[in-house]
């Protein structure tokens, strides 16, 4: 990519010495130049794409209903969440990025929205004039606590930009600052110390992260009941936080990925290193390789309402691995679930993990409705790669299957099935 590490000069210092024929360059040459002159002389997928088009009022919902789908509700206790609206009259906004257009990424994946909301404009959007907001960054804690104490409510917003996590290039007095790996999965030391020193002092309170990764909360979840994790919401991102922090929105997104307890049960990493090895296990298939609990696991998230999940069953049919439950909205209000299907290796011959996603599928339930859902695994799936023989194989034993709302056993209905 943009740094040679294997080529470049040694490549050219290979073809001088005849270790590398020229042909063999001519005929790289000729495949980018023919992928060039392919698309180069294809007709325009899109079509007619009118400037028009950019932020109009049909991107600017899709934008926000994304932003909405995909914040993960992680802590409720006491139902601090939804906000009840009409008792908060007075909101704290305490955090560093509670008033900063953080959408993430500023090298290669970076975009340039004509307007960012931030959580601070959501807040005063969602709320209007007469609930009055109460912001400070977090640098100033004896005012923090103040602000904290007044309120009816209590938002942080913390977690990292483009300078922590991204493709990042900044130029300062002759020098290259260079950032793209974050040096921590911990929040920043000024955001643990904020939440820990005033997450207690108002019961009801949230911590709203802001990040495209896991984030280690040992140090500060005890501290507040309500946790939400909105990745980088996107230009309407302060209007579906504020739209899920106050009830006109259910969370219903899941974790894709693991919160581990400790860092240690994450494979090592170093940042600054030119080359690292990892075998097939990260993530859940880690931490069930290991034993270990996760604080949050992977597809985890919680809703403002409740389901039950009931008879499942787990059959081949062909070609296809079919998994059905009946999942039913137990509570008071609409909400969305994320069934997942899981398949086990147990008896295995090989080394495999513990069990893998092999389908997902997302339901919108009314209270009280019931649905069955259904997901298909191709027995294609199940394979896996010898390298002795270089070739996909298919064991033909009982698998473990599961499905349920997270990776977690407690979250699973189990069954099994044979092939």
């Amino acid at each position: 990519m943009a740094h040679t590490k294997y080529y470049g000069k040694r490549l050219v210092r290979a073809v001088q010495r005849g270790d590398v024929p020229e042909a063999v360059i001519d005929e790289a040459a000729r495949r980018i130049v023919r992928t060039i002159l392919m698309f180069a002389d294809a007709p325009d997928p899109l079509g007619a794409y009118p400037e028009s088009l950019i932020a109009s009022d049909e991107h600017v919902q899709l934008a926000l209903e994304v932003a909405e789908k995909s914040i993960v509700l992680l802590k409720n206790e006491g139902a601090t969440l939804p906000f009840e609206r009409e008792r908060v009259k007075k909101v704290a906004l305490l955090g560093p990025r509670g008033d900063y257009p953080n959408i993430g990424d500023h090298g290669s994946s970076r975009v340039f929205p004509p307007y960012v909301v931030t959580p601070l404009d959501g807040l005063r959007k969602v709320l209007g004039s007469a609930v009055e907001i109460l912001y400070e960054k977090g640098k100033d804690l004896d005012r923090a606590r103040q602000f904290a104490l007044e309120a009816d409510a209590v938002v942080f917003v913390v977690g990292y930009d483009h300078r922590d996590e991204g493709e990042y290039v900044e130029f300062l007095g002759g020098l290259i600052k260079q950032s793209g790996d974050r040096d921590d999965l911990r929040l920043h030391e000024e955001d643990v110390r904020l939440i820990q020193a005033v997450g207690s002092v108002n019961p009801n309170t949230a911590v709203v992260l802001i990040g495209g990764s896991a984030i280690m909360m040992e140090e500060w979840k005890d501290r507040v009941p309500a946790i939400l994790h909105a990745f980088y919401p996107g230009m309407e991102g302060g209007t579906a936080i504020a739209k899920v922090l106050f009830g006109e929105v259910n969370p219903g997104g899941k974790l894709p990925f693991t919160i581990p307890t400790d860092v240690s049960h994450l494979p090592p990493f170093d940042k600054h290193a030119s080359r690292a090895e990892y075998d097939m296990y990260h993530g859940y298939t880690r931490l069930d390789k290991e034993g270990h609990a996760a604080a949050f696991p992977f597809g985890f998230g919680l809703s403002y309402t409740s389901f039950r999940q009931a008879n499942a069953s787990f059959a081949v049919d062909g070609d296809q691995v079919v998994a059905s439950v009946d999942v039913t909205n137990t509570g008071s209000r609409a909400g969305d679930q994320v069934v997942q299907f899981y398949v086990g290796f147990e008896n295995s011959a090989v080394d495999r993990p513990r069990k893998l996603l092999r389908g997902f599928q997302r339901v919108t339930l009314q209270p009280g409705e019931t649905r069955r859902v259904t997901i298909t695994c191709p027995v294609e799936k199940l394979r896996w790669y010898n390298p002795e023989a270089s070739s996909w194989e298919l064991e033909h034993m009982e698998y473990q299957a599961y499905i349920g709302f997270s990776s977690r056993e407690q979250d699973l209905l189990h069954g099994t099935f044979s092939l």
